[in-house]
Formats: structure tokens, C-alpha cells, sequence
């Protein structure tokens, strides 16, 4: 007897499989319409926000410069484009600095150190020190200039017994004033230097800055990281080294206190 044939499995319609894939793009799309319709609105404000500031979106959903679509009014609206590019295209120019602002700036640098400097200058007077401590002032800084006499010793970079009354009162004055980065400089005349310590009159300078620094850091308040201390050796001059007097001068201490708007 012969054996019968399996029947074959007839093929699905085309149709079928087109219809399929059409119902799941039919559902993606509801799905997607039904969490937009849920969308916070908060959220969604600052999403778009976020890409206002990133990718220069023109205010109020705009998509051209001036009043309409960019391409309808031509070339036109190419001269205007410059000031729409930020960080996706080209960094934006720097305008040239105004002289007159710079003018404006320099004035309120002035007025400030000049008000700091009247302060200091009375608080000197209170404690007798206007003879011994000069006061000159900057845009950047009031300086106080302590001579060198006063403080050291011929070739010494020690802090006299006598002078730590004056180093202390300037200390309380430096506390009480000082509210931004504070200078030491040493100073020296130009008559060469060559003992047991130092070589030559650049390290006697920095050794008598820092004796002056190690003392405000020990005595005070102050933070060391505002304070700065360097010797200037003999190359800053204030006065004539060919006289014993111009000589007096120039050694000396410096303490320059900047103020708030120094740049």
C-alpha cells in the first residue's frame, strides 16, 4: 500500500506580514503620543531651557534673526548673525576695553587707597609713629616704609630689642586694616656686604623681609598666605647712595598693603 503524503502547510498571504509591521508602527506611535500627553510641564521647561543656553534656540521658539524666517529676507540678515554664534560656533569677540572705564576704574583704585591711607596714617599718629613710619600710596597699595636703622643692626638681619614696640604696633595696625595680600620688601644701599652670613647685599635683604614676615606670623593674627615677603637688594633706590644720608634712605623695609579692588 502506498504511503500518503504529508499535506503541505499552504504560505501566508503577503499581505499579512505588510498588515503586521503596519499595527506595530500603529502602536509605537500611540504609545509615544500618550507619554507626550503626560509630559511635566516644569520638567519639560527646564529641558528646554538647558538647550537654550547650550545651542543658541532663538527666545520664544524663533528660527530666524529679526522679524521672520532667515532665508525669507536674504543676505540681509547675514551682518546680524555674528551676535547670535556662542560656544556652537565661533567664540565670541572680546570688545576692546573702554578708555574711559579703564579711567573709572583706576579713580576708585585711587579713592580706595588713598581712604585706607588716611586710616593708617591716624592710627600711626595715635600710637607717635608718624616719624618713623612713612606712608606713600598707589592704585594698587599704601605702603609704609620702615628705615632700616630703626629695625637692624650694620649687617644684621636680627630685629632690634629696640624696634619691637613699633614693629608691634604696626603689626596691630596691619591686623586691624589690612584685608587683602601683604608685601615685605627689604632694602639695602649699595655699599657691598660680606660677612660670616651673608654674600652680598640681595641675601641681607631677604633675610631682614623674612625677619619681618617670621615676626607678623609669630606675633598676629595674619594668614601666612596672605603675606608675601622678598629682599630687593640695592636696585630700588629712593635716594642719592653717593650721600650718608641717601644711603639711610635706602635701607629700609617696605610693607605694601593692597586693598580689596587690586588687581
Amino acid at each position: 500500500m502506498a504511503k500518503r503524503k504529508p499535506e503541505e502547510t499552504p504560505p501566508a498571504a503577503a499581505w499579512m506580514a505588510t498588515f503586521s509591521d503596519l499595527m506595530n508602527l500603529l502602536l509605537c506611535f500611540f504609545v509615544l503620543l500618550f507619554s507626550m500627553s503626560t509630559v511635566d510641564a516644569e520638567k519639560f521647561e527646564a529641558m528646554a531651557e538647558s538647550f537654550s543656553q547650550t545651542f543658541s534656540i532663538f527666545s520664544g521658539g524663533a528660527s530666524a534673526i529679526g522679524d521672520g524666517m532667515l532665508i525669507s529676507n536674504g543676505m540681509s540678515q547675514l551682518n546680524e548673525l555674528d551676535q547670535y554664534i556662542n560656544s556652537t560656533g565661533k567664540a565670541p569677540e572680546v570688545e576692546a576695553e573702554n578708555p574711559e572705564n579703564i579711567d573709572k576704574i583706576e579713580q576708585e583704585k585711587l579713592k580706595k587707597s588713598e581712604e585706607l591711607a588716611e586710616k593708617i596714617s591716624e592710627a600711626l599718629e595715635e600710637d607717635n609713629l608718624q616719624d618713623v613710619v612713612d606712608v606713600t600710596f598707589n592704585s594698587q597699595y599704601v605702603q609704609l616704609a620702615l628705615k632700616g636703622a630703626l629695625l637692624f643692626d650694620s649687617g644684621s638681619d636680627q630685629l632690634k630689642e629696640e624696634s619691637l614696640p613699633v614693629v608691634s604696633k604696626v603689626a596691630v595696625i596691619l591686623e586691624r586694616y589690612a584685608e587683602s595680600t601683604i608685601e615685605i620688601e627689604g632694602h639695602t644701599d649699595n655699599v657691598p656686604i660680606h660677612n660670616s652670613r651673608f654674600g652680598n647685599n640681595n641675601e641681607l635683604s631677604s633675610f631682614r623681609a623674612l625677619a619681618v614676615f617670621d615676626y607678623l606670623i609669630e606675633n598676629t593674627s595674619l594668614q601666612p598666605s596672605m603675606i608675601k615677603h622678598s629682599g630687593r637688594g640695592e636696585y630700588v633706590p629712593v635716594a642719592d647712595n653717593a650721600t650718608p644720608e641717601g644711603r639711610a634712605k635706602n635701607r629700609r623695609v617696605e610693607i605694601k598693603i593692597y586693598h580689596t579692588l587690586s588687581s
